[in-house]
């Protein structure tokens, strides 16, 4: 079995005249936290949004777990085991904790079709089952998500992406809107998904935050890949100067 869990080829979006993303050749091991890094417009979340389905690419190719892919849409990338965690949660503000969690492959008591019982005993104890496993702490599970602090729903948004996540694990931005305590609890998060042999796939602009959390770097400028660096062989300032374009050509096999 190769190593590579996740790799893309001339990976292509275009809206119209506007080049996205361009070429971007890409890869992912078993167990590996990558770090895609970039000014606003780079091409990040374009990125992100074709090897999710999220939008249908122009161009190139996907290769997951060893196959190729061409995913219709996201529900289809989650169930071959994607799990990504956007800047806008995708929660259910009216919804408790174990809803939220299970929210379209909820645990069915009795299958009688449209009046199907829930088993909601099951989801509560899987829930906080999964909260344990990754540290999170809701006081109140019973709580609409709209109650909670922005850190615990995002923590519930990653729990959440933890707790189904079989392959891959992908993560736009997790503390871009949170404190430092909060901060803190997500990063504990990561490092636990790394003990896990977790693969994971995480946009920040938080560079402190990327060199304590990841193994390696990828760096996108203008809608390419410009460079991929271990982090222990590159540093800030080396990554802002490709970043920024004083560094970096057309673009780097990452």
């Amino acid at each position: 079995m190769s190593d590579i869990i996740l790799e893309t080829r001339g990976l292509t979006k275009r809206y119209g005249g506007v080049h996205a993303l361009e070429d971007a050749n890409f890869t992912l091991r078993r167990g590996e936290h990558i770090a895609v890094v970039g000014d606003n417009g780079a091409g990040k979340s374009t990125f992100v949004r074709q090897i999710t389905a999220v939008e249908q690419r122009t161009a190139g190719e996907v290769f997951f777990d060893g196959q190729a892919v061409n995913f219709a849409g996201p529900l289809e990338a989650r169930e071959s085991g994607i799990e990504t965690v956007f800047q806008n949660l995708a929660l259910a503000d009216d919804l408790d904790v174990p809803s939220n969690l299970y929210l379209g492959r909820e645990i069915i008591k009795f299958n009688l079709g449209p009046f199907s019982i829930l088993d909601r005993k099951a989801m509560r104890v899987a829930t906080q089952k999964a909260l344990d496993t990754t540290a999170v702490r809701i006081p109140n599970l019973s709580n609409p998500i709209r109650n909670m602090s922005g850190g615990q729903r995002q923590c519930v948004a990653i729990a959440r992406a933890a707790a189904f996540a079989s392959k891959l694990i992908i993560m736009d931005e997790p503390t871009a809107a949170l404190g430092v305590q909060e901060t803190g609890q997500v990063e504990n998060i990561i490092r636990g998904l790394k003990a896990r042999g977790v693969p994971l796939i995480l946009i920040s602009h938080n560079l402190r935050q990327v060199f304590d959390l990841v193994d390696r770097i990828v760096v996108f400028r203008r809608g390419r890949i410009v460079a991929s660096l271990r982090r222990e062989e590159t540093d800030g300032n080396d990554i802002v100067s490709y970043i920024t374009g004083v560094k970096g050509g057309e673009g780097a096999r990452a």
